[in-house]
C-alpha cells in the first residue's frame, strides 16, 4: 500500500489533535507535507512537530490552494463558515478531500457542494466520525442482520456534558450563528446523519422546538459582573466560574483551545480580555441550549432526536423499536442491549472502549480515508451524496423551530 501525502488547512483542536495524530502512530502510511494556518503559533506548532518545511507553511489557506497539487489529499478544517470556497477550490485541484462538519453553513451551499462532487471520482468525504465507530456500526449491523425486523421507531438523545456546553456553546466558537451556525446543524448534523442511516430511507417531514432557555440574562444571579473576574460575588460554589475551568493545572481540552500559550499568566489573560473570562449569563451566545426535532421517513419510520446538555448522563443514548425487538443503547458506557419481543430473550453486547476521541471515530475515519486514497478509492461511507440528507434536515428543523410549521422536505429539495 503506497504511502499518501496530506495537507492540512486549519491547525485548529480538530485538525491538529484528533485527526493529525493518525500519521504520527501510521508513518508509513501518512504523512503531511503543507500545512495552511492563519495563527502563527498553531502554525509553527504544527509545522515543527509533523516536519513540514517553511516554504509548505502558510499563513493564508489560498496561497496554499493556488499552488500547485502540494499532496494526495487535503484535510479542511477551518472554522464552519470556511468550508464550502475552499472545497470547491480544492475539487480544482484534484484533491482527496475530508470536510469537517458541516458542509456549510446556508442551504443552497450545501446543495451546490453536493451537486459539485457527483461524479468526481476522488474520495470526497464529510468528518461525520460516529459512522466510523464500532459502537454505531455495531447498531447498524443490528439492523441490517434484521434481528429487531423492520425498524418502525427511533429515539436518539443528545446529552451534551455541561462543561461542553458552556465551553464551546455558551462562551465559544459555536455560541453565536452570526459567528457560526444554529447548533443543530453546527454539532448534531452528524446525529441526524445517524438517524436517517437507521431509518434507511429519506426524511419527509420535520417538525422541532426548542430555544436558549437558561444562559441568558434573565437568569444571571444578582449582582454578576460582565467578567468572572470583575469581582464576582458568586464566585465562591459558581459551576460556571471562569478561574475553575481554565486557571487549574490541567491544561488539557477544554483549556488547550482558549490560547496557544498555555502558560498561567497567558490564561488569566485571556480570561481578563477574551470571551472565555465572560459570565455565562452574560454572554452574546443565540444558539439554543434545548431542542427536540420530530421526523417522519419516506418509510413510515418516525423518529425523534433529543438535544439537552442538563442531563444526569453524557454521550448519547438511543432506542430504536422494530417490528420483532428492541435496541436500547448508550454511548458513554459502550452498552447495546438487544431484546427479542417474539421469544422475551434479551441479549447486552458490551463493547471494548477505544483509545481513540468520539469512541474510536476520529481514528476510523483517518484510516478508511487514507487506505481508499492508498487503493485509488473514491466516494466514500459519508460522501456528499449522503451527507446532504442530514443537512437538509437540519436546516428544515430551523425553520420549523423558528415559524412553528411541519416542514415538508420534499418541497424543500426542490
Amino acid at each position: 500500500m503506497k504511502k499518501v501525502q496530506a495537507a492540512l488547512i486549519g491547525a485548529g483542536d480538530r485538525g491538529f489533535h484528533c485527526y493529525a495524530p493518525y500519521a504520527e502512530e501510521n508513518p508509513w502510511k501518512l504523512e503531511f507535507t503543507a500545512v495552511a494556518e492563519m495563527d502563527d503559533e498553531k502554525r509553527r506548532q504544527f509545522g515543527e512537530r509533523f516536519g513540514i518545511p517553511q516554504e509548505r507553511r502558510f499563513k493564508d489557506l489560498w496561497e496554499l490552494l493556488a499552488r500547485p497539487k502540494l499532496a494526495d489529499a487535503l484535510l479542511i478544517c477551518t472554522s464552519d463558515k470556511l468550508h464550502y470556497e475552499p472545497a470547491i477550490k480544492a475539487m480544482e485541484q484534484g484533491y482527496h478531500i475530508m470536510l469537517e462538519k458541516p458542509m456549510s453553513t446556508t442551504l443552497s451551499e450545501c446543495v451546490a457542494l453536493e451537486q459539485a462532487a457527483r461524479g468526481y471520482g476522488r474520495m470526497f468525504i464529510l468528518c461525520f466520525v460516529l459512522r466510523y465507530t464500532e459502537f454505531f456500526s455495531t447498531i447498524r449491523q443490528v439492523i441490517d442482520e434484521g434481528r429487531i425486523g423492520r425498524v418502525n421507531s427511533i429515539v436518539h438523545l443528545e446529552n451534551i456534558p455541561l462543561v461542553d456546553q458552556v465551553h464551546a456553546f455558551t462562551r465559544g466558537i459555536f455560541r453565536n450563528e452570526q459567528v457560526s451556525c444554529p447548533i443543530i446543524l453546527a454539532h448534531c448534523c452528524h446525529d441526524l446523519d445517524l438517524i436517517s442511516w437507521f431509518a434507511g430511507a429519506k426524511c419527509s417531514k420535520v417538525a422541532s422546538f426548542g430555544g436558549l432557555t437558561h444562559f441568558n440574562e434573565e437568569n444571571a444571579p444578582e449582582g454578576a459582573p460582565k467578567r468572572c473576574l470583575d469581582g464576582c460575588p458568586h464566585s465562591t460554589g459558581c459551576p460556571y466560574y471562569a478561574p475553575d475551568y481554565y486557571l487549574t493545572e490541567d491544561t488539557g481540552w477544554p483549556t488547550s483551545t482558549i490560547c496557544t500559550d498555555m502558560s498561567y499568566e497567558a490564561r488569566m489573560k485571556e480570561l481578563e480580555n477574551g470571551p472565555y473570562g465572560r459570565c455565562v449569563y452574560r454572554c452574546d451566545n443565540t444558539v439554543a441550549d434545548n431542542q427536540t426535532v420530530i421526523m417522519e421517513f419516506e418509510n413510515n419510520v418516525t423518529a425523534s432526536f433529543i438535544l439537552q446538555p442538563f442531563a444526569s448522563a453524557n454521550g448519547r443514548t438511543l432506542k430504536i423499536t422494530g417490528s420483532r425487538g428492541e435496541i436500547r443503547a448508550d454511548m458513554d458506557k459502550n452498552e447495546i442491549e438487544l431484546f427479542d419481543l417474539l421469544t422475551g430473550r434479551k441479549e447486552k453486547l458490551l463493547l471494548k472502549p477505544s483509545r481513540y476521541k468520539y469512541g474510536g471515530g476520529d481514528h476510523g475515519i483517518m484510516e478508511y480515508f487514507v487506505e481508499q486514497i492508498a487503493r485509488d478509492g473514491a466516494g466514500g461511507l459519508t460522501c456528499m451524496e449522503n451527507a446532504i440528507e442530514s443537512h437538509l434536515i437540519a436546516f428544515a428543523a430551523e425553520t420549523s423551530r423558528r415559524e412553528g410549521t411541519v416542514v415538508d422536505l420534499a418541497k424543500l429539495r426542490r
